[in-house]
């Protein structure tokens, strides 16, 4: 049985996390407006801080589940902010997550300690990764792949260790060409070309590679698997469910930041007088009142389908729909509550004194980036009406 009732170990983890989060928060300004400087790996203050691991050996089966208590430790961390953390962890890169998910034994072991980006848009195939023109030419003289190509919008590329990237070796194959490589940075013919400048998260590095006769040894071939089968989408749908992980992750990261708004729009509602308490009915409470607790319904059925699709990956089920749902119903729905939030604070929402503005700049990301909220809308009506690509596009 689902149960999402929090036990006092979860809490104190929580509590913790978000201790942490209120002293990166203090930093979101400065490197909000000063794009070109990245956050540091670890703040100073961090000498005071053991790290939110020093309390996860206090867990027992008793308590929530390792994904769903995942999901809440992200959220606590982005109510402090987006980019500036406590600390940046090692490995926690979307390319980490593809190497978790498609990788081998040997490759996990011998790049698991890497932070890895993940790239797969390219300027000609917008959010369909289908279409990726990127190629990778096997040159069996020295056991090399060839890549040639161009990656857009890549989150953390200029930090990151290396990438794993999306090419194909047969075009006229479709989807079952296509395989996921890893390249390390320093390669010969493998550029960052750019840092882009963005309307929020402008903290976090996002980057534009490209890759010119860049030549990798034939095992960075991500899962071993050469064969182009000649039916089905062979090796896509496996990389594919690389986002069944990150997309309910996607989705807490603009939830935290969403929660952060509306404890923000609540202490100032507050300090004006206005009374936010639950038990009045429609017709005895303010228009206020009611669009604040409206927005915070929406928070919390946001936050349970990002439970429900972690707690189906902890269970060891398919959560294809349910990570596609999460995605969809949160990217919509940070927007929506941090729109509101400056709705019912007016000018102290969009004044730059405040955070409230950046919030909502910041969580525009959630509904576009990890397959844009259409998208996941798509998958979630073929998932549900049994159709394919041709009947439903």
């Amino acid at each position: 049985m689902i149960d999402f009732n929090l036990t006092d170990t979860d809490n104190k983890i929580l509590d913790y996390v978000r201790t942490e989060a209120l002293v990166a928060r203090k930093y979101a300004r400065h490197y909000d407006e000063n794009e070109a400087e990245f956050p540091p790996e670890e703040l100073d203050e961090a000498k005071d801080f053991p790290g939110v691991w020093s309390l996860m050996g206090e867990r027992n089966d008793e308590d929530t589940s390792q994904s769903v208590i995942g999901m809440l430790i992200t959220m606590a961390e982005t109510w402090g902010d987006y980019s500036v953390r406590m600390r940046k962890g090692r490995g926690v890169g979307l390319g980490n997550a593809a190497l978790g998910a498609a990788g081998t034994e040997e490759q996990r072991a011998k790049w698991g300690g890497l932070l890895l980006s993940m790239a797969i848009t390219e300027p000609g195939c917008g959010s369909d990764p289908s279409l990726v023109q990127t190629t990778a030419v096997l040159d069996e003289e020295t056991d090399e792949w060839v890549i040639n190509g161009e990656k857009i919008f890549v989150t953390t590329g200029c930090r990151a260790d290396g990438v794993v990237m999306w090419a194909t070796l047969d075009r006229s194959a479709g989807r079952a060409g296509i395989k996921s490589f890893l390249v390390e940075k320093e390669t010969p013919g493998f550029q960052v070309s750019h840092k882009e400048k963005k309307l929020g998260i402008r903290a976090d590095d996002t980057a534009t590679y490209v890759f010119t006769d860049c030549r990798i040894p034939r095992g960075n071939l991500l899962g071993g698997k050469e064969e182009i089968p000649k039916a089905g989408s062979g090796g896509f749908r496996g990389v594919m469910k690389t986002f069944n992980i990150t997309r309910p992750m996607t989705a807490a990261f603009g939830l935290g930041m969403s929660k952060a708004a509306l404890d923000f729009t609540r202490e100032q509602l507050e300090q004006a007088g206005v009374d936010l308490s639950y038990g009045t009915g429609t017709q005895g409470q303010s228009a206020v009142a009611a669009k604040f607790q409206r927005l915070e319904a929406l928070q919390e059925a946001a936050e349970l389908t990002v439970c429900h699709a972690a707690w189906l990956s902890d269970q060891g089920q398919p959560n294809n729909l349910e990570a596609s749902i999460s995605k969809a119903k949160g990217g919509s729905s940070v927007r929506e509550i941090t729109q509101g939030c400056i709705e019912l604070l007016g000018p102290m929402g969009i004044s730059r004194e405040h955070l409230l503005e950046k919030w909502f700049r910041d969580v525009r990301i959630t509904d576009i980036y990890e397959g844009t909220g259409q998208i996941q809308n798509l998958i979630i009506a073929r998932t549900i009406l049994e159709y394919d690509r041709s009947q439903l596009k």
